[in-house]
């Protein structure tokens, strides 16, 4: 299942740069500004929850679609450039496993831990001992 969200996902970035090669900007645009959306981390700087927020709506692919049918509603082009880049960056983290931020910590995503806290179980699964049945070994 895993193996076919991430195609579902290369699917998405690859329409985002479909969609980026019918605007009128230079090819080096895309790759130039493909990762401008990570910016939105610096709100982490002040707290986890203002980072999480940040990081969230920045990432979220609806708010990406608006601002795009914003940019063709209004005939404006770098607007329009704006949602296919949101789009497009927002598949590529998940394509590589990340999520959107829970607001306790950067590591801990809609999609499960990242970083090196990958391997720490989740609070709910901590809570519920389902942690302890995946540690056992039968021999």
């Amino acid at each position: 299942m895993k193996t076919l969200l991430k195609l579902e996902e290369a699917a998405q970035f690859i329409l985002s740069i479909v969609l980026f090669n019918q605007l009128p900007f230079a090819w080096w645009w895309f790759p130039a500004l493909i990762l401008v959306p990570d910016l939105s981390m610096l709100g982490y700087l002040i707290n986890p929850k203002l980072g999480a927020y940040a990081y969230n709506l920045m990432h979220h692919k609806a708010f990406a679609i608006g601002i795009g049918i914003l940019g063709l509603t209004l005939n404006n082009q770098p607007l329009l450039l704006t949602g296919i880049l949101l789009f497009g960056h927002a598949a590529m983290d998940r394509m590589m496993g990340y999520g959107l931020k829970y607001t306790d910590d950067f590591g801990h995503t809609h999609l499960g831990r990242i970083g090196k806290n990958a391997a720490k179980p989740s609070d709910e699964a901590r809570q519920s001992g389902m942690h302890r049945a995946s540690s056992l070994s039968i021999s």
